[in-house]
């Protein structure tokens, strides 16, 4: 029974104990309760946790970042700081997407088999775009519509944490319409200071290594 409940646990690591439940239980064999299943999976080491939202990223794409990485391993300040960095994101007005959750052993945080595929875009939201270099933060955009014809590597750029110093800063702040949250958000960004921008550029041999390493998975970048 313990072989078969972590079995399934570990083909599915969002499966609820009652999914679990549900799955292992035969004729011949009594019926584990779920606070037994979540028990048995706390002993193997698999606790439940909130999964590392990442995109989603093919065959094609991981070769083809591996090799980009490759490319850019050796570059210097000087090569970083020629460079502008822009991209586009969704802010809900309202709360988040919502949380899930999945069983994994301590230190898999990032493994690419306990990470949660995302879909960039969504409703009920604000999209901007914004883009930033090593001497100033750039204007930030508010975008009617959606900008998908570019998927980029969100590892690889470092503005997608950029978004996150934004959430960050507006983090407990609420927006009652869309127009009163871009401005919160244009507020935010004409605020962040420059040596956040100089620690994401000094980051950027690390990520490139990164990438290398887990094979072009999505890293904790």
């Amino acid at each position: 029974m313990d072989r078969n409940i972590l079995h399934a646990c570990r083909e599915d690591p969002r499966r609820t104990s009652t999914d679990i439940q549900v799955s292992v239980t035969s004729l011949n064999e009594p019926v584990p309760s779920s606070r037994t299943i979540r028990r048995r999976l706390q002993v193997a080491g698999l606790h439940g946790r909130r999964p590392v939202k990442k995109p989603l990223v093919s065959l094609k794409n991981r070769k083809a970042r591996v090799e980009w990485a490759k490319q850019h391993l050796s570059w210097g300040p000087r090569e970083w700081a020629n460079h502008i960095w822009s991209d586009e994101s969704k802010f809900n007005l309202f709360g988040t997407d919502g949380i899930q959750w999945n069983r994994r052993p301590i230190g898999s945080r990032y493994a690419p088999q306990y990470q949660c595929p995302t879909v960039k875009h969504g409703g009920g939201s604000v999209m901007v775009w914004g883009c930033f270099s090593d001497t100033s933060m750039g204007p930030l955009k508010r975008i009617v519509g959606t900008m998908d014809r570019y998927v980029q590597s969100p590892d690889l750029n470092p503005i997608e944490n950029m978004w996150e110093e934004l959430e960050r800063r507006l983090k407990g702040v609420r927006a009652s319409n869309a127009n009163q949250k871009f401005a919160q958000l244009e507020a935010a960004w004409k605020s962040i200071p420059m040596t956040v921008v100089q620690t994401l550029l000094d980051s950027m041999p690390r990520r490139c290594q990164a990438v290398i390493d887990i094979k072009g998975y999505p890293t904790k970048y």
